[in-house]
């Protein structure tokens, strides 16, 4: 993957760290697919990761994953995830990440607690009863949960490649706009583009700006090739402090599109 160019337009260089990136693309809003030996490649309809970063992944009761399951305790296995920019980009895919470990099904006493986990990223009607006692145990659900116990992470991203123990990564959190990021980004570049470009320090010749990705300490934008260069690159626009909620970061964009209509000639 093509490392991107960083703008020293900032007071600081500060940046997720490599398990805070591991634990965003966890979520579970990225997409997903499992593998484990001898069963075909399964995407996974809706993951997500408990306090701890364990994957739950709804799964039908039938798939061969699952299956698997059925004779043995646990089996070996990776969660593969595909960070794709929520904003139409030839290139889209920001980073990929690989957690592997041994697969388990949830016991039936936290099945309910899984699904709810999983019902805040993904409200889907497929968790409404499952594991709800007050519905009754049907003899064979369609949808199940498994969960993965990670026993390592690696990653690779705009910012490099890394290996991490497992916890390590149980430690770190996951950025705090997971969950709103495609909104903000999809927002920007349908609203703001103008804006953006202006952000650019004066040094970087760019055609067009497009928001690439957003953290709690700074986005990169996407920069459309001038007339006289051959390919477009990716700049990371620091925060001059981190942020942690919509508010502060509302605050920070109204500092920053502020200092770029000044700078207007």
């Amino acid at each position: 993957m093509p490392r991107a160019e960083t703008t020293q337009s900032t007071e600081t260089t500060e940046g997720p760290t490599a398990a805070e990136r591991a634990r965003t693309l966890a979520y579970g809003i990225a997409d997903g697919v499992l593998v484990t030996q001898g069963v075909p490649y399964a995407p996974v309809p809706a993951y997500s990761a408990d306090r701890d970063g364990r994957p739950l992944l709804l799964v039908r009761t039938a798939s061969p994953v699952a299956a698997a399951l059925a004779t043995e305790p646990d089996i070996p296995a990776t969660l593969r995830i595909s960070d794709v920019a929520p904003v139409a980009l030839a290139d889209r895919v920001r980073g990929r990440a690989w957690l592997h470990g041994w697969l388990t099904e949830v016991p039936a006493a936290e099945l309910r607690a899984a699904a709810l986990r999983l019902s805040r990223a993904h409200p889907r009607p497929e968790l409404l009863d499952l594991g709800d006692e007050r519905h009754g145990r049907r003899e064979r659900d369609e949808w199940t949960i498994l969960t993965l116990e990670v026993a390592q992470v690696e990653i690779d991203d705009a910012w490099g490649s890394a290996t991490l123990e497992p916890e390590e990564y149980a430690d770190a959190a996951p950025d705090p706009f997971v969950a709103v990021e495609a909104g903000i980004l999809t927002h920007l570049d349908s609203s703001h583009r103008d804006e953006l470009a202006g952000l650019l320090p004066a040094s970087v010749p760019s055609g067009p700006v497009r928001p690439l990705a957003l953290d709690r300490y700074g986005m990169w934008l996407r920069c459309s090739a001038p007339p006289d260069a051959t390919t477009s690159f990716d700049l990371r626009l620091a925060f001059t402090e981190p942020v942690s909620d919509l508010h502060g970061l509302r605050r920070v964009y109204r500092r920053l599109f502020a200092r770029a209509a000044r700078s207007d000639p």
